[in-house]
């Protein structure tokens, strides 16, 4: 089970859920402070901001952060969940677990997936680029933006609630 949220939310998602790894996608990553329940090795901190194109003194999302992601989230063993959550818990959160899912389960559909997402969060609007750069390390060949395309924007909103989605 992957939990999406915002950083306001991430302590009581954690608790309410129970989860033992942390993936946090965000500017400021050291705001980010780590529940006492996450073991250290378990909250992985990718420093990003919410943007799509270069702009100065900004950290545009790029392939590497992609990786990193990628990497450890292939280490979460899903025998709890995992939280996914960034500043509002609306873009950069919504297209890291879009990715995940999409990651862990390789023959799933990219559109399921994304249904399931809007399913679960009106808001939810998944950063375009983090998804463009997903779908090539993944080798989804356009797959993940035509899903992404096929929910439209989400709900405007200053900060996603907390939701959740099955990846199996």
């Amino acid at each position: 089970m992957i939990y999406v949220c915002s950083l306001a939310d991430l302590h009581a998602t954690v608790e309410a859920c129970g989860a033992t790894h942390i993936l946090t996608v965000m500017g400021k990553v050291e705001k980010a402070t780590r529940p006492a329940s996450v073991r250290a090795e378990n909250h992985m901190r990718i420093s990003m901001d919410d943007i799509t194109e270069t702009a100065m003194g900004f950290t545009v999302p790029a392939l590497n952060h992609v990786e990193q992601a990628l990497d450890f989230v292939r280490t979460w063993d899903r025998t709890a969940p995992l939280v996914i959550h960034c500043f509002a818990g609306i873009s950069r959160s919504t297209a890291s677990a879009f990715m995940t899912a999409c990651a862990l389960n390789p023959h799933r559909d990219e559109a399921e997936i994304a249904h399931q997402i809007r399913a679960a969060s009106a808001s939810a609007s998944p950063n375009r680029l983090l998804v463009t750069l997903a779908d090539r390390a993944l080798g989804r060949e356009g797959r993940m933006l035509r899903a992404l395309d096929s929910i439209g924007p989400g709900n405007m909103a200053i900060e996603g609630r907390p939701f959740h989605i099955n990846i199996e």
